[in-house]
């Protein structure tokens, strides 16, 4: 089992940046792939984007490509989220997950375990 905390959510204007944090911890060996989602309020969770803890490629959803960056600092156990020029369209409810193996999908049923989401606020 894998214990995800995420931080670094907030209320940002248009245009501003964010660095979310996933922080795991747990029975972490072998290879995982981390993933964040977001979630809207009366929306449905929607990936945003992929990283396998041993290397890889990442994978973007196509509204966050060329703002969002995904990333991994092994010795710290975190994944990062580094969000630019955002957008009121991005606030929502950010989520980390993970699952062991290399995971190939986005749908969050492949995602065993979740953190407790940050709140990310975009103003316009």
């Amino acid at each position: 089992q894998v214990q995800l905390v995420e931080s670094g959510g907030g209320l940002v204007q248009a245009g501003g940046s964010l660095r979310l944090s996933c922080a795991a911890s747990g029975r972490i060996f072998g290879d995982f792939t981390f993933g964040w989602f977001r979630q809207a309020p009366g929306k449905e969770r929607d990936f945003v984007a992929r990283i396998p803890w041993n290397g890889g490629s990442t994978l973007y959803a196509n509204f966050v490509k060329g703002r969002f960056t995904i990333s991994r600092d092994n010795a710290k156990n975190t994944v990062y989220l580094q969000m630019n020029n955002l957008k009121p369209e991005d606030t929502a409810v950010y989520y980390c997950a993970a699952g062991r193996g290399r995971i190939y999908s986005t749908r969050v049923a492949d995602f065993p375990s979740w953190g407790q989401g940050t709140q990310v606020t975009v103003s316009s």
